[in-house]
């Protein structure tokens, strides 16, 4: 299969590259460190048309193909991996159900100014008791005056409390049936009533992300709230989902391929028993195999998104490019710090950095574990 960008693909990148370079690189580290959102970059990025990536013209973005997001993310991620996951969740968790199940009027309302870069979109699914196990959800939405009263808090979110997030659209158990409950997605905006946040949460690694807690008390939303069908609500997320897998997988890419410039770089330089590290066979195994891995890695990501371009089945695709792509980076990550020795486990080394951002891209957008289930029942498991 010829998986060559397209000019605008290869634009869009090359736009990606030239912003990580010169203004990520330089300054999300920082942020990083203080652990503060650089919600700065985020809108310089809305303004070269980044964040609407995935969306049509029509409503604001610039319609680019999944392959073209693929290629674009992994410029983003490799200068800095807190403001590629804000991007990245935006982009498709946060933007998503609203194009896919979103009303014109709700595309115009919310979707628009997501896509044109003047906010910032979240979704919320994960509570304390429910994740992986999404049926187990038990926030809820009840009927009542027209709208919908709803009541439950939500973990680990991300996006949603900084000065230019919207609000977040968040799922919620509607009612149950014979067959099992039923959960529908609703529009919560930043200041309703009701609607409150906890503190940002202090993670090993994404430091740069927005990620908190929220909590729902008796917040109420009228009709023109509820997106989709009522009924049908976790089926469309999971759709979305789908997505943010390739863009997870898309995302560990960047990881893997930052460590392993490291790490050629560095052991080029260090030297030990009178030669360069590079020198050694246990070192240029090390790099042999990240530069191996990282390539099969890459095309199983890239095929993923040509299928989902192409209207193909796309699933099982997309949760083995996440489950591969994801076990890669952590693994790269930890032979980086491995190649630079006592330089690399100093918490202000590069590599260090991008070893605690490793580890949660084998947990988010469903745990590797769902990804081994959801390939299993592919296979007819």
């Amino acid at each position: 299969m010829d998986f060559s960008l397209t000019e605008a693909e290869q634009d869009l990148s090359e736009l990606c590259r030239d912003f990580a370079d010169r203004e990520i690189a330089g300054r999300a580290p920082a942020a990083w460190e203080r652990a503060e959102c650089p919600t700065d970059l985020l809108r310089e990025m809305g303004q070269l048309g980044l964040l609407g990536m995935l969306i049509p013209e029509e409503w604001g973005g610039i319609g680019m193909t999944t392959v073209g997001f693929v290629a674009a993310l992994e410029r983003l991620g490799h200068a800095d991996q807190s403001v590629a996951a804000a991007f990245q969740a935006h982009v498709t968790i946060g933007s998503l159900p609203l194009l896919l199940f979103g009303t014109d009027e709700q595309k115009d309302r919310w979707l628009r100014p997501l896509a044109e870069g003047r906010m910032l979109g979240a979704f919320g699914l994960t509570e304390p008791d429910a994740g992986s196990d999404t049926r187990g959800i038990s926030t809820r939405a009840e009927r009542k005056d027209g709208g919908w009263l709803i009541n439950g808090r939500k973990a680990f979110i991300s996006n949603a409390g900084t000065d230019m997030s919207f609000g977040v659209t968040v799922l919620a158990r509607t009612e149950s049936t014979d067959k099992g409950p039923r959960f529908a997605s609703f529009v919560v905006e930043k200041d309703t009533p009701g609607f409150t946040m906890g503190p940002k949460l202090p993670g090993i690694g994404w430091k740069g992300l927005d990620t908190r807690d929220l909590f729902f008390d008796d917040v109420w939303v009228p009709d023109d709230h509820l997106v989709g069908d009522p009924a049908l609500g976790l089926g469309q997320f999971l759709r979305t989902l789908e997505v943010g897998r390739i863009s997870i997988a898309a995302l560990s890419l960047s990881l893997t391929q930052a460590v392993l410039d490291l790490s050629l770089a560095y052991a080029a330089e260090r030297k030990q028993f009178g030669q360069p590290i590079n020198q050694f066979q246990a070192v240029q195994f090390k790099l042999a195999d990240m530069a191996t891995e990282l390539e099969a890695a890459r095309w199983l990501t890239y095929r993923a998104a040509y299928l989902r371009d192409t209207g193909q089945p796309f699933l099982k695709e997309a949760a083995m490019a996440k489950l591969k792509a994801s076990r890669l980076a952590a693994a790269a990550a930890s032979e980086a710090v491995q190649i630079h020795g006592g330089v690399g486990y100093m918490l202000d080394s590069p590599v260090a950095r991008f070893y605690c951002d490793s580890k949660v891209l084998e947990i988010g957008e469903g745990t590797n574990e769902i990804q081994h289930v959801v390939i299993a029942r592919a296979l007819g498991c």
